[in-house]
Protein backbone atom coordinates (compact mmCIF):
# COMPACT_ATOMS: atom_id res chain seq x y z
CA UNK A 1 0.00 0.00 0.00
CA UNK A 2 1.63 3.31 -1.09
CA UNK A 3 2.40 5.70 1.77
CA UNK A 4 1.60 9.37 1.20
CA UNK A 5 2.73 12.29 3.35
CA UNK A 6 0.44 15.32 3.37
CA UNK A 7 1.69 18.66 4.77
CA UNK A 8 -1.26 21.03 5.10
CA UNK A 9 -1.91 23.47 7.96
CA UNK A 10 -5.66 23.81 7.39
CA UNK A 11 -7.23 21.12 9.57
CA UNK A 12 -10.38 20.77 7.45
CA UNK A 13 -8.45 20.33 4.20
CA UNK A 14 -5.99 17.99 5.91
CA UNK A 15 -8.76 15.74 7.17
CA UNK A 16 -10.52 15.80 3.79
CA UNK A 17 -7.35 14.74 2.00
CA UNK A 18 -6.58 12.04 4.57
CA UNK A 19 -10.07 10.53 4.29
CA UNK A 20 -9.97 10.65 0.47
CA UNK A 21 -6.57 8.97 0.31
CA UNK A 22 -7.55 6.23 2.76
CA UNK A 23 -10.70 5.55 0.75
CA UNK A 24 -8.52 5.35 -2.35
CA UNK A 25 -6.40 2.61 -0.84
CA UNK A 26 -3.43 4.67 0.35
CA UNK A 27 -1.72 4.84 3.72
CA UNK A 28 -1.52 8.44 4.95
CA UNK A 29 0.49 10.50 7.42
CA UNK A 30 -0.64 14.11 7.74
CA UNK A 31 1.31 17.05 9.20
CA UNK A 32 0.37 20.66 9.93
CA UNK A 33 3.94 22.03 9.95
CA UNK A 34 7.33 21.21 8.47
CA UNK A 35 9.11 20.07 11.65
CA UNK A 36 7.18 16.81 12.28
CA UNK A 37 7.28 16.12 8.54
CA UNK A 38 11.09 16.23 8.52
CA UNK A 39 11.19 13.96 11.55
CA UNK A 40 8.91 11.40 9.90
CA UNK A 41 10.90 11.59 6.65
CA UNK A 42 14.06 10.50 8.45
CA UNK A 43 12.26 7.39 9.67
CA UNK A 44 10.38 6.35 6.54
CA UNK A 45 10.23 7.68 2.98
CA UNK A 46 6.77 7.99 1.41
CA UNK A 47 5.77 7.05 -2.13
CA UNK A 48 4.55 10.61 -2.71
CA UNK A 49 4.30 13.96 -0.90
CA UNK A 50 1.37 16.38 -1.02
CA UNK A 51 2.81 19.76 -0.05
CA UNK A 52 0.93 22.96 0.72
CA UNK A 53 2.76 26.18 -0.16
CA UNK A 54 1.49 28.32 2.70
CA UNK A 55 2.68 26.83 6.00
CA UNK A 56 3.22 28.60 9.33
CA UNK A 57 6.81 27.58 10.07
CA UNK A 58 8.40 27.06 6.63
CA UNK A 59 6.81 27.63 3.25
CA UNK A 60 6.25 24.74 0.87
CA UNK A 61 8.58 26.04 -1.84
CA UNK A 62 11.47 26.12 0.64
CA UNK A 63 10.66 22.56 1.70
CA UNK A 64 10.49 21.47 -1.95
CA UNK A 65 13.86 23.06 -2.67
CA UNK A 66 15.45 21.18 0.24
CA UNK A 67 13.94 17.87 -0.89
CA UNK A 68 15.16 18.23 -4.48
CA UNK A 69 18.63 19.29 -3.32
CA UNK A 70 18.99 16.18 -1.15
CA UNK A 71 20.11 13.06 -3.02
CA UNK A 72 18.24 10.91 -0.50
CA UNK A 73 14.86 12.52 -1.18
CA UNK A 74 15.07 14.14 -4.62
CA UNK A 75 13.29 11.29 -6.43
CA UNK A 76 10.21 11.30 -4.18
CA UNK A 77 7.31 12.65 -6.29
CA UNK A 78 5.84 15.92 -4.97
CA UNK A 79 2.46 17.45 -5.76
CA UNK A 80 2.01 21.06 -4.64
CA UNK A 81 -1.23 22.38 -3.18
CA UNK A 82 -1.70 25.94 -4.47
CA UNK A 83 -4.19 28.78 -4.25
CA UNK A 84 -6.36 29.24 -7.34
CA UNK A 85 -5.06 32.73 -8.17
CA UNK A 86 -1.37 32.11 -7.45
CA UNK A 87 0.18 31.23 -10.82
CA UNK A 88 3.60 32.40 -9.69
CA UNK A 89 3.57 29.72 -6.97
CA UNK A 90 2.67 27.08 -9.56
CA UNK A 91 5.49 28.14 -11.88
CA UNK A 92 7.99 28.34 -9.01
CA UNK A 93 7.03 24.87 -7.82
CA UNK A 94 7.38 23.35 -11.28
CA UNK A 95 10.77 25.01 -11.78
CA UNK A 96 11.97 23.60 -8.45
CA UNK A 97 11.01 20.10 -9.56
CA UNK A 98 7.43 19.53 -8.41
CA UNK A 99 5.73 16.78 -10.40
CA UNK A 100 2.32 18.44 -10.47
CA UNK A 101 0.09 20.86 -8.61
CA UNK A 102 -3.50 20.77 -7.37
CA UNK A 103 -5.42 24.03 -7.18
CA UNK A 104 -7.62 24.75 -4.18
CA UNK A 105 -10.51 24.19 -3.93
CA UNK A 106 -10.16 20.72 -5.45
CA UNK A 107 -12.33 17.66 -5.97
CA UNK A 108 -11.63 14.31 -4.36
CA UNK A 109 -11.79 12.35 -7.64
CA UNK A 110 -9.43 14.74 -9.38
CA UNK A 111 -6.97 14.57 -6.49
CA UNK A 112 -6.94 10.76 -6.52
CA UNK A 113 -6.56 10.73 -10.30
CA UNK A 114 -3.57 13.08 -10.20
CA UNK A 115 -1.90 11.10 -7.43
CA UNK A 116 -2.40 7.85 -9.34
CA UNK A 117 -0.97 9.40 -12.50
CA UNK A 118 2.13 10.77 -10.73
CA UNK A 119 2.80 7.44 -9.00
CA UNK A 120 2.45 5.64 -12.34
CA UNK A 121 4.94 8.03 -13.97
CA UNK A 122 7.37 7.60 -11.10
CA UNK A 123 7.45 3.82 -11.55
CA UNK A 124 10.49 2.45 -13.44
CA UNK A 125 10.14 2.41 -17.23
CA UNK A 126 10.98 -0.74 -19.12
CA UNK A 127 12.32 0.45 -22.48
CA UNK A 128 14.69 3.35 -21.97
CA UNK A 129 17.68 2.21 -23.98
CA UNK A 130 17.10 4.29 -27.11
CA UNK A 131 18.85 7.66 -27.22
CA UNK A 132 16.70 10.21 -29.03
CA UNK A 133 18.32 12.81 -31.28
CA UNK A 134 16.38 15.57 -33.02
CA UNK A 135 18.51 18.20 -34.74
CA UNK A 136 20.84 19.70 -32.09
CA UNK A 137 19.11 18.09 -29.10
CA UNK A 138 19.93 14.64 -27.71
CA UNK A 139 17.96 12.88 -24.94
CA UNK A 140 19.07 9.76 -23.07
CA UNK A 141 16.03 8.20 -21.31
CA UNK A 142 18.05 5.72 -19.21
CA UNK A 143 20.44 8.35 -17.83
CA UNK A 144 17.79 11.08 -17.95
CA UNK A 145 20.23 13.47 -19.57
CA UNK A 146 19.47 16.11 -22.20
CA UNK A 147 22.16 17.86 -24.22
CA UNK A 148 21.72 20.70 -26.71
CA UNK A 149 24.58 21.98 -28.86
CA UNK A 150 26.86 19.74 -26.81
CA UNK A 151 25.87 21.27 -23.48
CA UNK A 152 23.86 19.50 -20.79
CA UNK A 153 20.43 21.00 -20.08
CA UNK A 154 19.03 20.41 -16.60
CA UNK A 155 15.29 19.67 -16.72
CA UNK A 156 12.77 18.85 -14.02
CA UNK A 157 11.11 15.44 -14.08
CA UNK A 158 8.01 16.61 -15.94
CA UNK A 159 9.95 18.84 -18.35
CA UNK A 160 12.03 15.79 -19.27
CA UNK A 161 8.93 13.61 -19.76
CA UNK A 162 7.25 16.24 -21.93
CA UNK A 163 10.30 16.83 -24.11
CA UNK A 164 10.81 13.07 -24.49
CA UNK A 165 7.23 12.60 -25.68
CA UNK A 166 7.57 15.37 -28.27
CA UNK A 167 10.91 14.01 -29.49
CA UNK A 168 9.46 10.51 -29.83
CA UNK A 169 6.74 12.01 -32.03
CA UNK A 170 8.95 14.38 -33.98
CA UNK A 171 7.26 16.51 -36.69
CA UNK A 172 3.81 15.53 -35.35
CA UNK A 173 1.65 18.33 -33.98
CA UNK A 174 0.44 17.13 -30.57
CA UNK A 175 -2.52 18.82 -28.91
CA UNK A 176 -2.40 20.09 -25.33
CA UNK A 177 -5.17 17.64 -24.41
CA UNK A 178 -3.14 14.75 -25.83
CA UNK A 179 -0.05 15.86 -23.92
CA UNK A 180 -2.05 16.05 -20.70
CA UNK A 181 -3.33 12.53 -21.31
CA UNK A 182 -0.07 10.93 -22.46
CA UNK A 183 2.49 12.76 -20.30
CA UNK A 184 0.54 13.64 -17.17
CA UNK A 185 -1.76 10.63 -17.35
CA UNK A 186 -5.08 12.46 -17.06
CA UNK A 187 -7.24 15.01 -18.81
CA UNK A 188 -9.24 17.74 -17.12
CA UNK A 189 -10.92 20.59 -18.95
CA UNK A 190 -9.14 23.87 -18.40
CA UNK A 191 -5.97 22.29 -16.98
CA UNK A 192 -3.87 22.44 -20.15
CA UNK A 193 -2.30 25.68 -18.91
CA UNK A 194 0.23 23.50 -17.10
CA UNK A 195 1.42 22.23 -20.50
CA UNK A 196 2.07 25.80 -21.65
CA UNK A 197 4.03 26.59 -18.49
CA UNK A 198 6.25 23.52 -18.95
CA UNK A 199 6.82 24.31 -22.63
CA UNK A 200 7.83 27.85 -21.67
CA UNK A 201 10.45 26.71 -19.15
CA UNK A 202 11.85 24.05 -21.52
CA UNK A 203 12.22 26.67 -24.24
CA UNK A 204 14.01 29.04 -21.87
CA UNK A 205 16.50 26.37 -20.85
CA UNK A 206 17.18 25.32 -24.45
CA UNK A 207 17.55 28.94 -25.57
CA UNK A 208 20.11 29.49 -22.80
CA UNK A 209 22.46 27.10 -24.65
CA UNK A 210 21.73 28.54 -28.08
CA UNK A 211 18.94 26.17 -29.13
CA UNK A 212 16.12 28.38 -30.37
CA UNK A 213 12.79 27.47 -31.93
CA UNK A 214 13.20 23.78 -31.09
CA UNK A 215 9.62 23.38 -29.86
CA UNK A 216 7.20 25.04 -32.25
CA UNK A 217 3.69 26.22 -31.46
CA UNK A 218 1.13 24.91 -33.92
CA UNK A 219 -1.67 27.47 -33.81
CA UNK A 220 -5.00 25.96 -32.88
CA UNK A 221 -3.45 22.55 -32.19
CA UNK A 222 -0.55 22.39 -29.75
CA UNK A 223 3.19 21.78 -30.08
CA UNK A 224 5.76 19.85 -32.06
CA UNK A 225 9.53 19.45 -32.36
Amino acid sequence: MPLIYCIEDDEGIRELISCALKSGGYSVKAFDTAKPFYEALEGMQPSLILLDIMLPDEDGLTILGKLKANAKYKDIPVIMLTAKSSEIDKVSGLELGADDYITKPFGVMETLSRIKAVLRRAAPHEDESEILTVREVSLDPSKRVVTANGEEVELTYMEFELLMYLMRHVSIAVSRDKLMERVWGYEFAGETRTVDMHIKTIRQKLEAVGCTDFIKTVRGVGYKC
